[in-house]
């Protein structure tokens, strides 16, 4: 599926690919930086769980490191998804560039108008800052609640999962998407015995979105890098009907609804 605006008119088998899996609220930060550059690509969606192995097999790099970390660390089985391989991941002709800290910078330096950065230094440290938090502790704390929803039941989870701001999650099927949900909840330690505590360690993160707002590195009129970031986030946490509730009356309601507004049909 191809996207995006001006840039890059060639043929769509020519186009920049960005390997995704369905629902992935870090693909989809990926997508709204492309798309705020301008930049048209072509969008290939892989199935979630094998799509680490895939990307490796199109010649994307695994990380000999560990990259992610739950409950202030990492385990084998992450260990090891992180070394397959992960997306987003990003080929922009001979060029391969996975995560979406290396893939905003790669954007910047190849396409500088429009920016993902402020041009003020401490501006961009702000910005750098909220991003890595974003990227982070905010993103993998969205993960595993929905992750652990899903446990619970599919019931617990937006419209059963198959619709919402970021489309459907893990893929687009019911029963492949609670095969996937399971095997997830093994990779993030995300399961029915934590899912109170993941769910109560939610609202000081919301906390933290609406403080970067009042600051003004969120949600300024120039949309910079942390905001992509942080709203596929925030749109990932919608799926969970009373984070949906809550969110919409805090100032991060504003923010989602501005950069991934719910689809109408999934309203109501």
């Amino acid at each position: 599926m191809a996207n995006g605006g001006p840039r890059g008119g060639a043929a769509t088998s020519s186009l920049p690919r960005l390997y995704v899996i369905a629902g992935s609220h870090a693909c989809r930060a990926a997508m709204l930086m492309l798309e705020h550059k301008r930049v048209r690509y072509r969008r290939v969606e892989l199935p979630s769980g094998p799509h680490g192995l895939i990307v490796r097999m199109l010649g994307f790099p695994g990380s000999p490191v560990p990259i992610r970390r739950v409950d202030g660390g990492t385990h084998r089985m992450l260990a090891m998804l992180d070394r397959a391989g992960t997306v987003p991941a990003l080929r922009y002709g001979e060029q391969r560039i996975q995560r979406n800290r290396e893939i905003a910078r790669f954007l910047e330096r190849e396409l500088p108008d429009p920016p993902l950065f402020p041009a003020d230094a401490d501006d961009c440290a702000a910005v750098e800052a909220a991003e890595a938090w974003g990227d982070d502790a905010l993103q993998m704390a969205a993960r595993r609640i929905l992750v652990a929803s899903a446990a619970l039941g599919l019931e617990n989870v937006h419209e059963r999962g198959g619709r919402g701001r970021l489309g459907p999650l893990l893929a687009r099927n019911e029963p492949m998407r609670l095969f996937v949900s399971y095997g997830a909840g093994v990779s993030f330690r995300a399961g029915r015995t934590n899912a109170a505590e993941l769910l109560a360690a939610i609202p000081p993160l919301l906390d933290r979105v609406d403080a970067l707002i009042a600051e003004g590195v969120l949600n300024g009129a120039e949309p910079n890098v942390a905001d992509f970031t942080i709203v596929s986030s925030l749109a990932l946490l919608c799926y969970r009907d009373e984070l949906a509730r809550e969110i919409a009356e805090r100032p991060c309601g504003a923010f989602v609804d501005r950069f991934l507004p719910e689809p109408a049909a999934a309203r109501g």
